[in-house]
C-alpha cells in the first residue's frame, strides 16, 4: 500500500523515498482521493513532456487546477505559441548573459552584508533576494512592490492547513497589483524595457490577426515572469549549498576547480529539483504500463521522481559534480513548455555559487534547524541558517 499524500509535512522534508516506491511498484499511480494520477520514471516522464497534445498544460501545473487560466503555462497551440513568442525575445540567452556582472555585483553585495552577522537566513537574506532584485530590476518593478511581489508568491504556493479564502484574497491582491504596474507602464513606457518591449510588440497569431497584448494579458505575463522568475531559483541555491556541505569531497573538488560549477548547477538541479511536480490534463485515454489513464483526467509528472532514477542515472542519490548530465533536462519543464528563464536561471545559480565559494569557502548550513513549508508543486527551504565562516 502506497501512502502518498503531496500535502503532508513528511513528503516535503523529504519525498525520495516514496519517490523510489512509485518507481518500483506504482510507475503509474492512480490518487483516489485527489483523482490524479501519476508517472514517476524519467523515461515515461519525458515522453509526457514530448506528447503535449495528449498531455494538456490547459488545467495549470498543479495538482488542484487553481492557476489562471491567462497564464501562459495553461495555454496549449496555437494560443501558446503567439503568447510565448512575445517572451521569447526578450529573454534571449545573450540578452541574459549580459547581465552577469549586475548579478555578480548584486552576490557580493548580498553575501557581504549578510555575513557581517554571526548567523543569518541563506534563503531570506540571500537566496531569495538574489533572484527577486534581478527579475525586479529586468521587468521593472518598483522596490517597494518587490517584497509584496514574494509574500503573494509564497502564499499563492502554500497548501496543506491553508485558509481557501485568505488564498483567494492573496491572489486577487496580486492581480490588483500587476494591473496597476501595466497601467502604470503604459502610461510611462521605458527604453530598452521588458514589460515595455512585450506591451509594444505585434505578432501574428494563427488566424493571421496582428494584435498586441491586452492589460489582462500583460499582468499574466507580468505574474508569471516574477513569480517563476525568483521562486525557483530561490530554492535552488540553498539546495545547491546544502547539497556541497552533505557531499564535502564534491564541495572540494570545486573549490580546487571552478570550471566544474557550470556542471554542478545541472547536478544541483538533478538532485534537488525545485519544481517537483508538473500538471497535465490528457486529451485521450492513454495506456502506460498497462495501466488506462481515461481522457480528461489531471496527470502529474513527478520531475522530483524522475531525476532520481535509477534506469537512467547511475547511483542517483549520491550528488556528483563531475556526471555526465548530458540528458533532457526536465527540471526546467520540457517541449514547448519549457521554462522560458533557463538562461537566467543558470546565471544566477552559477553566479551565486562562485561568489560563495569564492568569499566564504568554509560556510555552514544548519539544514536541522532549517523550515520548509508545504507548497503545491515545488520544493525547497523557507528558512536556512547559515555562518559565512572565515573570508577568503
Amino acid at each position: 500500500m502506497i501512502d502518498f499524500d503531496p500535502y503532508s509535512i513528511e513528503f516535503a522534508n523529504n519525498p525520495y523515498p516514496l519517490y523510489r516506491q512509485l518507481r518500483d511498484e506504482a510507475p503509474v499511480f492512480y490518487h483516489e482521493g485527489l483523482d490524479f494520477y501519476a508517472l514517476s520514471r524519467y523515461a515515461d516522464v519525458v515522453a509526457a513532456h514530448q506528447d503535449h497534445d495528449t498531455f494538456s498544460s490547459s488545467s495549470g501545473p498543479t495538482i488542484e487546477k487553481m492557476e489562471d487560466q491567462m497564464l501562459l503555462i495553461t495555454k496549449d497551440n496555437p494560443e501558446h505559441r503567439f503568447h510565448k513568442a512575445l517572451v521569447t525575445k526578450v529573454f534571449t540567452r545573450d540578452r541574459m548573459n549580459n547581465m552577469e556582472s549586475f548579478v555578480r555585483g548584486l552576490c557580493v553585495d548580498l553575501l557581504e552584508k549578510a555575513a557581517a552577522n554571526d548567523e543569518f537566513d541563506f534563503v531570506n537574506d540571500f537566496a531569495v533576494e538574489l533572484p527577486l532584485t534581478v527579475i525586479s530590476e529586468l521587468i521593472g518593478i518598483p522596490e517597494e512592490f518587490r517584497r509584496d511581489i514574494h509574500n503573494f508568491a509564497n502564499i499563492t504556493l502554500l497548501r496543506g492547513d491553508v485558509d481557501p479564502a485568505k488564498l483567494m484574497q492573496a491572489q486577487a491582491a496580486a492581480h490588483d497589483t500587476y494591473m496597476e504596474l501595466i497601467r502604470h507602464r503604459r502610461a510611462h513606457p521605458r527604453d530598452n524595457d521588458v514589460i515595455t518591449l512585450m506591451m509594444n510588440a505585434e505578432l501574428e497569431d494563427d488566424q493571421g490577426v496582428v494584435r498586441r497584448l491586452t492589460d489582462e494579458e500583460m499582468a499574466a505575463r507580468f505574474m508569471e515572469l516574477a513569480l517563476a522568475g525568483h521562486e525557483t531559483v530561490a530554492k535552488a541555491i540553498p539546495n545547491g549549498a546544502t547539497a556541497l556541505q552533505l557531499f564535502p569531497d564534491q564541495r572540494a573538488k570545486l573549490l580546487g576547480d571552478r570550471a566544474l560549477i557550470p556542471n554542478a548547477v545541472e547536478e544541483i538541479l538533478r538532485y534537488e529539483p525545485p519544481s517537483q511536480l508538473q500538471g497535465r490534463i490528457t486529451t485521450r485515454d492513454v495506456e502506460v504500463h498497462g495501466v488506462m489513464i481515461p481522457k480528461g483526467v489531471k496527470t502529474m509528472l513527478l520531475t522530483g521522481a524522475a531525476t532520481r532514477d535509477e534506469r537512467r542515472f547511475e547511483n542517483p542519490d549520491a550528488f556528483d559534480v563531475t556526471r555526465d548530465n548530458d540528458v533532457v533536462a526536465i527540471y526546467f519543464g520540457y517541449g514547448i513548455h519549457r521554462c522560458l528563464g533557463i538562461h537566467l536561471a543558470r546565471l544566477e545559480i552559477r553566479v551565486g555559487l562562485e561568489e560563495l565559494l569564492s568569499r566564504f569557502p568554509q560556510y555552514e548550513v544548519f539544514p536541522e534547524r532549517g523550515a520548509r513549508k508545504v507548497l503545491t508543486n515545488v520544493r525547497g527551504f523557507a528558512s536556512l541558517p547559515c555562518r559565512a565562516g572565515a573570508h577568503a
